[in-house]
């Protein structure tokens, strides 16, 4: 999640078979909790929920033991909890698993897969491999490295490496106690997506109450996608060789080139999106990141024209003490009647090669449980990185609602499409029945 955990959406998820190469795994998304049996089950397809963080359940171990994991496209390492406590009710038993292989540290899976962790892997007082993970917002994890077999649907997927996590501290514990641990999907070796050899991804998030899917995989002819989706606009993946202290070189990296607002551009020239000599600046897309967090001259660019092109429009929150989740400044008061808001400008994300666009509405968010009298609060979505002190522009899953996001790894290029994600999940067959939840 790229050092930035915030909040997560949240995903539940029914596995289905794949094949020993695997080709496709589709997940559909939804605000719900999915009692057994309601789910339609065409092969190769996945039932999630989202609300506030993304998960899957799976099964891993012999016998196999259920585990719910946060899938984050900002993390390498997928760990669980491996020691119960109240604090994790939810964790993973290595002693009930026969299958389960701790990793020493004279594996070349501890002393060359692990380089490019934030924190370098090092060796226990029992010659084991130690991984410490830790973010930005002060939650960490640590444990040792460990194989294990991982179970999707009916097939078995022996030998995944992940960490078996003895420790853990979080800012969001009544939220993390839900699941077991985290999936890691970003570019690095020991991701899930690089070690079950998918050659892409996508997801498509909506944000209605059907909230769209995931898919693992080309899709092939079972999906048919090309017949229905829109073109894709493609941007490339920045990749470089040569290390660098603030460069995430496993992160899903594009090229951020500009930002409009309605269509007014703002005044900034390339350079200003480009990352520096250190790496510091690069621009990533992290599905672990609820918002858009922009360097401080580029947040405070679109500040002023958001600001300007609202003035007669919404009433400014006139509060220079609140800052929302500590990088979000510009507020606005709006009647707590008021169940629409009015026309607002779009703001357009300019990606070498493709754009992004967050439609008016979608540019601000209610400040839950927080009203100034009669008012409810709303506040900007983009956010001031350099507040956070993270040395990047995070692109969060609050701005890819109702885009088709194709994470395309032998190319390495990233798809965007406009479409409607509920759709798209009626065009899969996925549409559920029941009473919807929200965490």
């Amino acid at each position: 999640m790229t050092d930035l955990f915030f909040f997560f959406f949240f995903f539940t998820a029914v596995l289905f078979p794949i094949e020993a190469q695997p080709q496709a795994l589709i997940l559909p998304l939804q605000t719900q909790d999915v009692p057994p049996g309601s789910v339609p089950r065409p092969p190769n397809k996945l039932a999630f929920r989202h609300n506030i963080s993304l998960t899957v359940s799976l099964t891993v171990g012999t016998p196999p033991q259920n585990v719910s994991m946060v899938i984050d496209t900002g993390s390498e390492l997928s760990w669980l909890h491996c020691n119960r406590t109240p604090d994790y009710p939810l964790s993973f038993d290595p002693a009930r698993s026969a299958s389960y292989a701790p990793i020493p540290c004279s594996s070349p899976t501890c002393t060359a897969r692990t380089r490019d962790f934030p924190i370098p892997a090092s060796c226990d007082a029992g010659n084991l491999c130690h991984a410490t993970l830790s973010y930005a917002d002060a939650s960490s994890s640590e444990g040792n490295l460990a194989a294990d077999t991982f179970s999707v649907g009916s097939s078995r997927i022996p030998g995944l490496v992940f960490g078996c996590m003895g420790s853990s501290s979080s800012t969001n514990p009544e939220e993390d106690a839900r699941n077991t641990g985290l999936m890691g999907m970003n570019l690095g070796s020991l991701s899930f997506v690089s070690q079950m050899g998918f050659p892409k991804f996508s997801y498509c998030i909506s944000g209605s109450d059907f909230s769209g899917l995931l898919l693992l995989g080309n899709g092939g002819g079972d999906a048919n996608l090309s017949s229905w989706l829109t073109p894709l606009n493609y941007t490339p993946m920045v990749r470089i060789s040569t290390p660098l202290p603030y460069f995430d070189r496993v992160a899903y990296t594009v090229q951020l080139e500009g930002i409009r607002v309605s269509d007014v551009m703002l005044p900034l020239p390339k350079s200003a999106f480009l990352p520096d000599h250190t790496g510091a600046g690069q621009t990533m897309v992290d599905s672990g990141t609820q918002f858009t967090f922009l360097l401080g001259p580029v947040y405070d660019a679109l500040r002023s024209e958001f600001l300007k092109q609202t003035g007669g429009v919404l009433q400014q929150l006139d509060d220079p003490n609140f800052v929302f989740q500590g990088a979000m400044d510009l507020c606005y008061r709006i009647p707590l009647g008021q169940t629409d808001l009015p026309p607002l400008p779009p703001v357009s994300l300019v990606f070498r090669g493709a754009e992004m666009t967050v439609p008016g509405d979608q540019a601000l968010y209610r400040v839950p449980g927080l009203a100034r009298g009669n008012d409810s609060v709303h506040c900007l979505t983009f956010g001031n990185a350099d507040w956070l002190g993270v040395e990047a522009f995070v692109i969060g899953h609050h701005h890819q609602q109702n885009v088709w996001m194709e994470f395309d790894l032998e190319k390495s290029r990233i798809g965007l499409a406009h479409v409607r994600c509920d759709l798209v999940g009626q065009r899969f067959g996925l549409g559920l029945q029941g009473k919807l939840r929200r965490g």
